[in-house]
């Protein structure tokens, strides 16, 4: 398979905003910017293992909007008791998210979702369920949440599960829109909200790409076999495909493109630093035709036409 190298220069450089803080996690949105998500402290995993719903000690959360090098506006979020992992933009709000919530019990379980302004102050708080893999949410404000095993055969209480379908659109109040009755998901790998009309799914057992055109109202499922185990995301702009490289390839990309129905055997590509060295991201994202690395405090990014 053919190799290519590529080497990558940073657009935006965020140190200055993390010290004293790390990385949660770096988004895109679907306004074009990126959402860093940043913590005080790194919440200690209940058990050695698993990530806790709630906060025992209140934390501080920060969110960088980074539209360029040069402007980048940051909220940051005193006094928060949960345990947030994702965050995006929701029509004139941001949206926060834990992959984690708990069930108590009838009507009684954690509300995972928070909508807040661009102060900081909450304006309402939802559940979207428990193991949750990804969020995207579209310029409308049609909110995909993806969901790994946990969140799809349940834990933390959940014995009929939300995201029991693995794929579920909700509107921007929490009311569900859609939820996959197509594929067989156990855990959904990766998602990549393109727009309204098409959101782009990968997913086990089957290994399959799936698109859903026509919006939540009106779905249509199609499925393209990639011919990777075990991806961890993907972009694309309708034709050419970036994938994570899959099991043990975490870290490895490998390009493919679309003829007649399914797609290329491809080649694999490697991503350099402004530094010639192979770059390592803490955190990465895959969101239309567009991959996202942070990687020492820098953001770096590359449309799939660039590679083509």
């Amino acid at each position: 398979m053919f190799h290519k190298t590529v080497t990558l220069q940073p657009f935006a450089d965020i140190s200055m905003y993390t010290e004293g803080f790390k990385i949660v996690s770096a988004q895109l949105g679907g306004d074009g910017c990126v959402y860093v998500l940043l913590i005080n402290q790194i919440p200690v995993r209940k058990r050695g293992m698993f990530v806790q719903p709630a906060l025992k000690q209140p934390h501080t959360y920060k969110v960088l909007m980074v539209e360029s090098q040069h402007y980048i506006d940051e909220i940051t979020f005193p006094d928060q008791h949960f345990n947030y992992h994702y965050v995006q933009p929701l029509r004139r709000h941001l949206l926060l998210v834990g992959a984690r919530c708990s069930y108590y019990g009838a009507g009684k379980y954690d509300l995972n979702a928070k909508v807040c302004d661009y102060t900081g102050r909450t304006v309402r708080e939802f559940l979207l369920g428990d193991g949750i893999q990804n969020v995207q949410v579209t310029e409308k404000g049609t909110i995909w949440t993806s969901y790994f095993d946990e969140g799809v055969f349940g834990n933390n209480g959940w014995d009929q599960p939300v995201g029991e379908h693995g794929l579920v659109a909700w509107d921007e109040h929490g009311n569900k829109l859609y939820e996959d009755h197509v594929s067989n998901i156990a855990d959904c790998y990766a998602l990549n909200v393109v727009r309204e009309e098409q959101v782009w799914f990968y997913y086990y057992t089957d290994f399959l790409l799936g698109c859903i055109s026509g919006g939540p109202g009106q779905p249509k499922v199609t499925f393209l076999n990639p011919e990777i185990s075990g991806s961890a995301g993907f972009c694309t702009d309708g034709y050419h495909f970036l994938f994570d490289g899959g099991y043990g390839k975490h870290g490895e990309y490998v390009i493919k493109k679309l003829e007649q129905s399914s797609l290329t055997k491809g080649h694999k590509i490697q991503f350099l630093n402004e530094k010639s060295e192979p770059l390592v991201p803490v955190t990465q994202d895959f969101r239309e035709d567009l991959v996202l690395f942070c990687a020492d405090d820098m953001l770096y990014q590359v449309s799939v036409s660039e590679l083509v």
